[in-house]
């Protein structure tokens, strides 16, 4: 199913306004991680290539999730586990909330149809939960009762957490978010639909953006730099690199698995 279909049904998910944290980065080495996809394997890689790479830095390091934690990728509930954990010693993390987060919560929530979430990849979210979907089909076979099933199977501190994710961060240097922003409106104007799925109005328009917007969403082989656009989402499910920006003292430094 397209995403502008699953746009649209999950419009209700987007009545109340998430949180959206801000914060003054001058002072902080800030690493931020492009999106996950279940690949626990590569953000366990990744974390050590920063924590070593922190290890020259004075002070507290900053740690920013850009959201799409979950779907495709085998491990998406160790992702969220690990996500809910204390991060590595000498580091804070704040994690954002992704369109997958967002639609896991619909589905939960029974806002969007199991198909459409499927449709997202969350065939393996569902059996990093230990939940086959093919053999939950022959023991449900009707889809009312499957979904009360799997509903009532997640388990409830993990869709807690996705619950409480912020939808963007916002610093003095940059802005951190995990599709894009609506280049025609002002930060605090923002939508937050847009801010999870934005793609072409964000990466098409001429409008002079705001300051530095790091986001993932759309899958790049390279991480991307258009004017102040940072795209770190360098599809990890299917490439194998999970790639993190490190932004100190107006500088940005790339390093991928």
């Amino acid at each position: 199913m397209a995403v502008i279909g699953i746009r649209e049904k999950m419009a209700r998910s987007f009545g109340q306004r998430r949180l959206r944290e801000q914060l003054d980065i001058s002072r902080i080495p800030t690493y931020v991680i492009g999106d996950v996809h279940g690949r626990y394997d590569l953000l366990s890689a990744l974390e050590r290539k920063i924590v070593t790479d922190a290890a020259g830095f004075p002070g507290r390091k900053l740690i920013v999730m850009l959201g799409d934690y979950i779907d495709r990728g085998p491990a998406s509930a160790q992702v969220v586990s690990r996500l809910m954990a204390s991060p590595p010693s000498g580091f804070d993390r704040i994690c954002l909330t992704g369109n997958h987060e967002l639609a896991m919560l619909a589905y939960a929530d029974g806002e969007l149809a199991l198909e459409d979430w499927l449709a997202l990849g969350a065939e393996a979210t569902l059996a990093s939960y230990g939940a086959d979907i093919n053999k939950l089909r022959q023991q449900y076979p009707k889809p009312k009762k499957l979904d009360i099933f799997l509903r009532t199977w997640l388990p409830d501190d993990h869709l807690a957490f996705l619950r409480r994710l912020p939808i963007l961060l916002d610093t003095p240097q940059a802005l951190f978010v995990h599709a894009g922003i609506d280049p025609e409106k002002p930060i605090e104007e923002q939508e937050d639909d847009d801010l999870v799925f934005i793609r072409s109005r964000f990466y098409d328009s001429a409008q002079p953006l705001p300051k530095l917007i790091v986001h993932g969403h759309t899958p790049v082989v390279d991480p991307e730099t258009q004017g102040l656009r940072l795209n770190i989402d360098t599809g990890a499910f299917r490439s194998g690199r999970l790639t993190a920006a490190r932004l100190w003292k107006g500088q940005v430094h790339i390093t991928s698995t």
